[in-house]
């Protein structure tokens, strides 16, 4: 990605369209959420503009009286950008530059924005990267002047200076050589992955800003950033976790979900995610006392079947319990799954009753076993201290009588060594 000079402040107006699909209710609550995203992406917030259509308008999203309004309202107020709550298509971003004469964003380049803003890693890095050039390719005309270097501003962080004087060949094969770079570091976690087997691994999921940091932190003793921002985390960071003298799990804390979520994102962001693609169970963190806690849940557990991790053990914590005025209402919500409890990570809440639950959890994952191996199995007997738990040794002449728990993952390993053991 290429840094470029960033205003300290642009005057955005946003824009969210209603329909016969979506109610103007609906519409008002995810406008409130893109301010958000514009307020973490740097930009003052001057007003909201709720359009109520019956279909989108295929050349410009909104009605092009519509536009010219806001084109008006642009000059006026000396307006730096506009942002709409939904995709739009190449040619509605055309079009609608040309009528409102100012940057023209929809939910994607907002969200690209930020992530451009918050990569660190350099997994994170190449994964904005990409994802940026994915959303610029079909937009890149002579009408992205505002992405050259002399502009700079929101939407335009990362390889958006450079745009006009790079064809889409060019851009083509750097899109191509980030995938490979991709594919190594996929690798390399695999690797990683291959050394943390004997653990059982848990993944923290949730919508973003839902408090999986601050969890993360708590159970962990971790200092990883906690910001009252979106997408305050991106990398997946992983801790060692003790629940109990005998329950140790491997922690991953991921990148958070948010509705209206570009394909194309989630698939540029596949190696940080493989970490809940390869989880063992997932805490699924809720912000308990935001309004639309309903549609949050919804759209992780959409994101979670788009992934094929839906069919995971997965544990729903409540979290910002002490924010919640109401709380009848979100014990209602936790009846309707199999495995909840309420918490409050900020305030350390409730939160033995939840590392009770993964031990509870855990344990499903384990099998009782029994083996009667002779003093010269030294080895095998060694092993078997490493992949399970001894519940009792007893010795009887020349045999040496095991009775352990094991996770049901690694009943294959113990099974190939004992087939070399016998050879």
């Amino acid at each position: 990605m290429h840094e470029i000079e960033i205003p300290k402040t642009e005057k955005a107006l946003l824009i969210g369209v209603s329909s016969s699909v979506t109610s103007k209710t609906t519409t008002e609550e995810h406008l409130e959420e893109l301010a958000r995203l514009a307020d973490t992406a740097g930009a003052i917030v001057i007003d909201t503009i709720i359009q109520h259509k019956g279909s989108f308008n295929p050349a410009f999203f909104i009605g092009k009286g519509k536009a010219e309004e806001i084109g008006r309202r642009v000059k006026e107020e000396k307006i730096d950008l506009v942002v709409f709550d939904d995709d739009l298509t190449p040619s509605q971003s055309r079009n609608l530059e040309k009528s409102i004469s100012c940057k023209v964003l929809d939910r994607s380049g907002i969200i690209l924005h930020i992530f451009a803003l918050r990569a660190r890693s350099r997994e994170a890095k190449t994964q904005v990267e990409l994802a940026q050039l994915q959303y610029v390719l079909p937009r890149l005309t002579r009408q992205w002047t505002h992405l050259s270097k002399q502009y700079g501003g929101i939407g335009t962080k990362g390889p958006g200076e450079t745009q006009i004087e790079t064809d889409r060949r060019m851009i083509r094969t750097r899109i191509g050589h980030l995938k490979r770079v991709l594919e190594r570091i996929a690798q390399q976690r695999e690797t990683q992955r291959r050394g943390r087997s004997e653990f059982t691994r848990a993944a923290i999921v949730g919508y973003t800003n839902a408090g999986k940091s601050t969890l993360m932190n708590l159970l962990s003793n971790s200092t990883i950033l906690v910001e009252d921002r979106l997408f305050a985390t991106l990398d997946a960071t992983v801790r060692g976790v003790s629940l109990s003298p005998a329950h140790k799990i491997l922690l991953s804390d991921t990148v958070g979900f948010i509705r209206k979520l570009p394909p194309h994102l989630i698939a540029s962001f596949k190696s940080t995610l493989e970490e809940v693609i390869e989880a063992d169970l997932l805490l699924h963190v809720v912000d308990a006392s935001n309004p639309a806690v309903g549609e949050h849940i919804q759209t992780v557990e959409e994101t979670l079947r788009s992934l094929h991790a839906s069919e995971k053990p997965t544990v729903m914590v409540f979290n910002k319990i002490d924010k919640v005025g109401n709380r009848e209402e979100i014990f209602e919500f936790m009846r309707d799954f199999h495995s909840a409890v309420s918490i409050s990570a900020i305030r350390g809440i409730n939160i033995d009753a939840l590392k009770n639950i993964l031990i509870d959890q855990m344990d499903k994952q384990f099998v009782e076993k029994s083996l009667t191996l002779t003093h010269q199995k030294h080895e095998l007997i060694s092993k078997l201290h490493t992949l399970g738990e001894i519940l009792e040794k007893r010795y009887e002449n020349d045999h040496i009588h095991i009775r352990f728990r094991i996770n049901q993952k690694d009943e294959g390993n113990l099974r190939r060594l004992m087939a070399q053991e016998s050879q």
